[in-house]
């Protein structure tokens, strides 16, 4: 099943595994909130795109290139929100992470104005990113 919201999301995750940064861009709200889990040097409210793309550059040095989207599973919607089922891992000095989680995207006016990730291993991504 599609719908206009789970299309936006399908397009935004497509556009995190490519390095698509311009079509980001597009689709992430100027006054986007972030929720980033955990206890680590990434956790916590980050607001506004260019916070957002800051901690993702981080991410990606932090991992020296190698933290990814691997797998959607499931794209669901409830109105204005889109929960996606995913696969993410990364790699650094030695150190390694794989495990599910879930991205949950509130979607405005075509834009993702929120976004919250929930991972199946807080204490691991944690111990990984630091």
């Amino acid at each position: 099943m599609s719908s206009p919201n789970i299309d936006i999301a399908r397009t935004y995750f497509q556009a995190v595994q490519t390095g698509d940064m311009a079509t980001l861009g597009e689709l992430l709200d100027e006054a986007i909130v972030w929720h980033q889990p955990g206890a680590n040097q990434f956790s916590g409210e980050h607001k506004g795109r260019d916070a957002v793309f800051q901690m993702l550059g981080s991410m990606m040095e932090t991992s020296q290139g190698t933290f990814a989207i691997d797998k959607i599973d499931t794209l669901m919607a409830n109105d204005d929100l889109v929960a996606a089922t995913i696969h993410f891992s990364g790699r650094r000095d030695g150190a390694s992470m794989s495990m599910d989680g879930v991205d949950l995207l509130r979607i405005t006016g075509g834009k993702i104005t929120e976004m919250w990730l929930f991972s199946s291993d807080p204490a691991a991504e944690d111990a990984f990113w630091g």
